[in-house]
């Protein structure tokens, strides 16, 4: 197989993977699932830090290839599941009413590309965990919801 064959497999494996992480995680009230759903996202960063690195690298790649739609589907149904559970956070009255879902939803995932950036840059993402629940206490904060237990 050529460079591309192997780039797809591993988007392949990390979109079926994460997915996975996600849906076996127990059904809990949405702000709670979110906390888990990042614990879950850190987890499998830290496990597999060639992923984002062959993720932005794919993603900085010009023209459509195999491995940007496969991102592209990944990030889109990461996306998808975060707005659902914010949502469901905002109509239970865990959240103020008048969430932005759709602006909480992309400042929920730049949380976890900023983390990913910063581990990056560092060679090292093992703060992570630590940052992540950091970051989760101040988007909390951001929507109105108490703070994290």
């Amino acid at each position: 197989p050529d460079k591309m064959a192997i780039w797809t497999a591993v988007l392949e494996w990390t979109c079926g993977e994460l997915n996975h992480r996600f849906d076996i995680l127990p059904s809990s009230p949405p702000l709670t699932r979110l906390e888990a759903m990042l614990a879950a996202h850190v987890d499998f960063i830290i496990e597999q830090p060639g992923v984002p690195r062959i993720l932005f690298g794919e993603l900085q790649r010009a023209g459509e290839t195999p491995t940007k739609v496969i991102a592209r589907q990944l990030m889109a149904g990461y996306r998808a599941r975060v707005a659902r559970e914010l949502q469901a956070a905002r109509e239970a009255g865990d959240i103020a009413d008048a969430t932005d879902v759709e602006a909480a939803t992309v400042l929920f995932l730049a949380m976890v590309q900023g983390m990913v950036m910063q581990g990056l840059a560092v060679d090292d993402f093992t703060a992570m965990p630590v940052l992540a629940r950091r970051l989760l206490g101040l988007f909390r904060h951001s929507l109105g919801a108490s703070p994290c237990a």
